[in-house]
């Protein structure tokens, strides 16, 4: 029988381990394969080998952030079972790469949100080269590091440390931008509390509406297309903000062309103006699951299951627009560096702002797509699963907190995380489960304590007469059947005390967050920044000792 056991875990290892191989095979595949493409189409330039050693570490933290990053956009859908694990990798790779090429736009600021001032590197080139090229390993090594930990931290915060740190190490203290450091700072509390808050808001919102109603089905028929349309709304102001931004003038054209329609071309969109949109498209999308949902009601059941399933293709919809939203916008992180060693190395210069080639920009798609393939189904798992128990109602209003949070905080010109709003989405509604459970069994905790009252004062009672009967001098066969008696009901009154007891603190202990997972999240996201600069200084001094 040992042997045996013995047998299946040898059989189970070795298939992790040919799994973990293969892996591991197509990752070292892709990263050579773009080292070699770059020697190959930059072989007239100086310098070329360097540039391919920069693609290839490129193409390093476009896989990091697709293992670490994404699992926030797909998590809650695949936690919630709206997708399965397969069917959300394949949707969020494809609207990934699609983002980063369509809407990454052809220039991207090489110095992440301005937090060293590039002047100090006095136009000598190899410095900065060095420091950005420290800065991109130092942040995809953390990435990979917090990705194994199963720790879901800001790909953005990590490349700001990097940035951070291999500018230090190059031209001192003096070039950092401390006041914006220090708003990146504050945003590992604004961004996980608005998140938090914001979730917690739509679920408690569906819960009165609809889920606490005697009429379920009937709510659902006057609500659902309303919380429905209101994601439309939002998630087409995000896609318009942040994921359109940067091909504006193109999409404006578009739109031109169609009859009853003339936008003034400019170069990014205004709120109003995205607004506008999203509120076009969420008057159609409210008509038209308004009729879809009348129509359904006969088949429905008068029950929380059955209400979550209306909620399914709108969260599917929302792992799409996100994932497009992640893409346009984070594939700086990968390719901002490298698309800064690439201007410095074929320029001769160094620039804060630089064109970025096609063949750099789908390195950064389609590493983050092979990446979130690959090594992606851990994180999702953590985000979907091991924080809290989600469903699609629950998962919906973190969809929701994602990318309100996101428009609120971008027009207030508060630096957030998207990473930080979706983990503290999650945490939101966890928590907001616990205070409900709380509220619901305030009255069962208040009838238990009566009943431990009640049960004391007849122990007294049972003890006192106890006491009387074992005192008396002179005692007949009905005083000792009574003491036996009495000492059988005292020790049934304490059980009856103990349990209640114990029902009290089962119910005041209730725990639907993790709290393991809340301090392994937290530690990571505070050392994300420091530990990453640390790694880059180092990094570059090495780089620099190789070099000179």
């Amino acid at each position: 029988m040992e042997i045996e056991t013995i047998r299946k875990l040898e059989k189970q290892a070795l298939k992790k381990s040919g799994t973990d191989f293969a892996r591991l095979g197509f990752a070292l595949f892709f990263m050579i394969g773009v080292m070699t493409f770059s020697l190959m189409s930059n072989g007239g330039i100086s310098n070329n080998m360097f540039l391919a050693v920069a693609a290839l570490i490129g193409a390093y933290m476009a896989m990091n952030i697709g293992a670490n990053d994404v699992a926030n956009n797909v998590g809650p859908a695949v936690g919630s079972k709206s997708l399965t694990m397969t069917t959300a990798i394949i949707i969020a790779a494809i609207f990934e790469a699609a983002g980063a090429i369509i809407g990454g736009g052809e220039v991207v600021k090489t110095i992440k949100k301005g937090i060293i001032d590039i002047s100090a590197f006095g136009g000598n080139v190899d410095p900065f080269i060095w420091a950005m090229m420290a800065a991109l390993l130092a942040a995809a090594l953390w990435l990979n590091f917090a990705t194994m930990m199963r720790a879901p931290v800001s790909t953005t915060h990590s490349i700001v440390g990097g940035v951070m740190g291999a500018g230090i190490a190059a031209a001192g203290f003096s070039i950092v931008n401390w006041t914006t450091m220090s708003k990146i700072a504050a945003s590992w509390v604004i961004s996980p509390v608005l998140g938090g808050i914001i979730a917690a808001a739509f679920l408690f919102a569906i819960k009165k509406t609809i889920i606490f109603k005697e009429d379920k089905v009937q709510a659902a028929k006057t609500y659902v297309p309303i919380f429905v349309a209101i994601m439309s709304l939002a998630f087409v102001t995000y896609l318009t903000l942040k994921g359109l931004s940067k091909i504006w003038p193109q999409v404006v054209e578009t739109l031109n062309m169609l009859p009853l329609i003339s936008m003034q071309i400019t170069e990014k969109p205004s709120l109003s103006t995205a607004l506008t949109l999203g509120l076009s498209v969420a008057i159609f999308v409210y008509i038209l699951v308004k009729k879809r949902v009348a129509s359904n009601t006969t088949t429905l059941e008068n029950n929380r299951v059955s209400i979550n399933k209306m909620f399914t293709i709108p969260l599917i919809f929302s792992a799409a627009l996100l994932s497009f939203a992640h893409g346009a916008n984070d594939v700086a992180n990968a390719v901002g560096p490298l698309a800064a060693i690439n201007d410095a190395i074929v320029n001769g210069g160094i620039s804060s702002k630089a064109s970025i080639p096609l063949w750099v920009m789908s390195v950064g798609a389609l590493g983050i797509a092979l990446g979130l393939a690959l090594y992606g189904p851990k994180l999702i798992k953590t985000v979907g699963s091991e924080i809290t128990e989600l469903d699609q109602i629950r998962a919906f209003s973190i969809a929701m907190a994602a990318s309100i949070t996101v428009i609120i905080a971008s027009q207030l010109g508060l630096p957030v995380s998207s990473t930080h709003i979706a983990i503290g989405g999650v945490f939101g509604v966890g928590f907001l489960r616990e205070w409900l459970h709380i509220q619901e069994d305030k009255n069962t905790i208040e009838e238990d304590r009566i009943i431990i009252k009640d049960e004391r004062e007849n122990k007294n009672a049972y003890t006192a007469e106890l006491k009387t009967l074992e005192e008396k001098d002179e005692k007949n066969p009905e005083d000792y059947s009574r003491i036996v008696e009495l000492y059988k009901l005292i020790a049934n009154e304490k059980k009856i005390i103990k349990s209640t007891k114990k029902d009290i603190k089962r119910a005041q202990k209730v725990e639907y967050v993790k709290r393991d997972a809340i301090k392994k999240i937290a530690a990571a996201w505070v050392i994300t920044v420091p530990a990453t600069a640390i790694l880059a200084a180092v990094l570059f001094f090495t780089i620099k000792g190789i070099m000179v």
